[in-house]
């Protein structure tokens, strides 16, 4: 005699075991910058900055210098690595800055080229005049920067 409900329960069992395993599994896969331990940099976050070349600090008392105005090419930007900054400028005088780490799994983005701020992992494109997202995986735009321009320095704001 077959105890077919004694297999069904077990077969239930093994699969919900399993679900169970396949979702916990699965929250280390999250999205950047969402509730998964990995907060994203607050805008505005600065690292340690560094000065342009030429430029100095000493004696000063205001806020660092990012880049010079000279070093950011009108129709691109720059990335500042060590800061975690990308800095662009769309239009002539118009500075933008956004956290320069990928929404969708934290990588460093690498290059401003052709309009798009561009992350090397997986091919996401943002906007240089937004830093939305032009080119998935991405989830969600870069998290803009403050800053401002003084004479030809771009500040952290």
């Amino acid at each position: 005699m077959t105890r077919p409900n004694v297999r069904s329960s077990s077969r239930r069992a093994l699969l919900a075991g399993a679900c169970a395993a396949c979702v916990a599994s699965l929250t280390g896969c999250a999205r950047y910058g969402t509730s998964n331990g990995l907060a994203a940099p607050a805008a505005g976050y600065g690292g340690a900055p560094s000065s342009p070349a030429g430029a100095s600090s000493a004696g000063t008392s205001g806020p660092a210098v990012l880049a010079s105005t000279a070093d950011i090419p009108v129709g691109g930007g720059k990335v500042l690595t060590d800061q975690k900054i990308v800095i662009t400028q769309p239009q002539a005088g118009s500075f933008h800055a956004f956290t320069a780490i990928c929404t969708h799994q934290g990588c460093l983005v690498n290059a401003v080229s052709g309009g798009t701020i561009n992350c090397p992992c997986h091919g996401s494109r943002y906007s240089i005049v937004n830093g939305s997202v032009v080119g998935g995986p991405a989830p969600l735009p870069l998290a803009a920067v403050s800053i401002k321009v003084q004479g030809t320095s771009i500040v952290q704001a």
